[in-house]
């Protein structure tokens, strides 16, 4: 497969049609952090869009900003922090995921429990087809304009729509002081039970996680990004509420905190085996855990089918499991969340796999009515087929 880099818009729009008129696949790749299938990428043209890796404006006085596509996202947040502002994104390998690639995958991490996922914060969008036009949507201000929302739609659409060529946001003032609360010795029942309360009770963290390598005995991870008095008097409220559960609590900050959360963001990547992304009810999550935490049982397998690790958003019912052991114990374990899980409710979506796992369950399961929907938008945007063949939500 030959790999071109361009360096501008114009010579991806021209690669395209060129592409399209000679009945080429184009596969797409930023940073590359999602490509943790084992397969190699199907294609003709391998496509990176590294050298797109400009801030292209900085409107700080609106608290928008437009990037390209191939611009790394720690590498833009410090650009924008001159002006005290950021992109409140923070998923997985920040220091090599790309703008395009985090919009693509519509990827977040921690702090989506307060700023949301990308598709909730992009404004604006320029796009290249497939036949090599180049399109835009959105707007460079919060108060867009009416019409097609196409930069939400290319929000998770893994590159089958559309080559992003530059995204425009809206941006937040980075905040001064941190300080995460860790509530210790909680089950499923009692960690949902604090959340609720965090709610309740009107206090307003950037983010909660769950976390655990022994999902009967999870850890909550709270934390509060703000100014100062805002930060003593809120993490104190959730001490309390964490201490009328039961659960012993600590309080991180400085260095402590971050070495915290740099290691919980690599999770549950530092494994072997399978990781699969879990989305359910938010009510749902404690039933969530207590099911990875007895699948082994359930399914009337090993224990070893258990899953090995799990964190994720424990107020939004976003889930990242990691399952080692046999290619068996891997497939029933998915199969059995799948049931669980059931359109509607949720999905299991592998994020890394065999390609022996892969051929036995698929890597994205069910999709239920929805499935229509994309295949139409997929026709519409892309009827040649040639861009990301088979990357795109079940297989597009």
């Amino acid at each position: 497969m030959r790999t071109v880099e361009p360096a501008t818009v114009e010579e991806v729009a021209e690669l395209l049609a060129a592409a399209t008129r000679s009945n080429q696949r184009i596969v797409i790749r930023g940073g590359g952090t999602t490509g943790d299938r084992s397969s190699a990428p199907d294609g003709d043209i391998l496509l990176t869009t590294t050298r797109l890796n400009r801030v292209l404006a900085h409107r700080h006085g609106d608290l928008t900003a437009t990037v390209e596509a191939g611009a790394v996202l720690d590498d833009v947040n410090r650009v924008l922090a001159r002006q005290g502002q950021w992109i409140p994104l923070d998923p997985p390998r920040s220091d090599r995921a790309t703008i395009g690639g985090i919009v693509a995958t519509n990827d977040s991490g921690p702090r989506r429990h307060r700023y949301g996922a990308p598709r909730d914060l992009i404004i604006g969008v320029e796009i290249a087809r497939a036949d090599g036009v180049r399109a835009k949507a959105g707007g460079i201000v919060v108060k867009n304009v009416a019409g097609y929302d196409v930069a939400r739609l290319m929000a998770g659409s893994y590159g089958c729509l559309g080559v992003i060529l530059n995204a425009t946001f809206k941006l937040y003032p980075r905040p001064t002081t941190s300080a995460t609360v860790v509530a210790e010795n909680t089950s499923p029942s009692s960690a949902g039970a604090i959340v609720a309360a965090i709610d309740q009770n009107q206090l307003t963290p950037t983010a909660i996680e769950i976390q655990t390598a022994e999902v009967k005995s999870p850890r909550l991870l709270i934390r509060f990004e703000s100014i100062e008095a805002s930060i003593e008097q809120q993490s104190a409220s959730a001490v309390r509420l964490a201490a009328a559960h039961g659960t012993r609590t600590m309080i991180l900050r400085g260095d402590d905190e971050e070495r915290e959360w740099s290691s919980h963001r690599g999770r549950p990547w530092g494994g072997p085996g399978a990781v699969a992304k879990i989305t359910c009810l938010p009510t749902d999550v404690p039933a969530t855990l207590e099911a990875l935490g007895v699948l082994g049982t359930s399914t009337g397998a090993a224990a070893g089918e258990r899953c090995a690790e799990a964190i994720g958003r424990a107020s939004v019912g976003v889930l990242l499991a990691r399952f080692d052991g046999e290619l068996k114990s891997q497939s029933r374990a998915i199969e059995a969340l799948r049931r669980r899980n059931a359109p509607g409710r949720g999905s299991v979506v592998l994020l890394r796999a065999s390609d022996d796992l892969e051929a036995a369950v698929g890597r994205w399961g069910p999709l239920g009515d929805a499935f229509d929907i994309m295949r139409s938008l997929k026709r519409t945007f892309d009827p040649t087929g040639t861009l990301n063949p088979g990357r795109g939500p079940g297989g597009l």
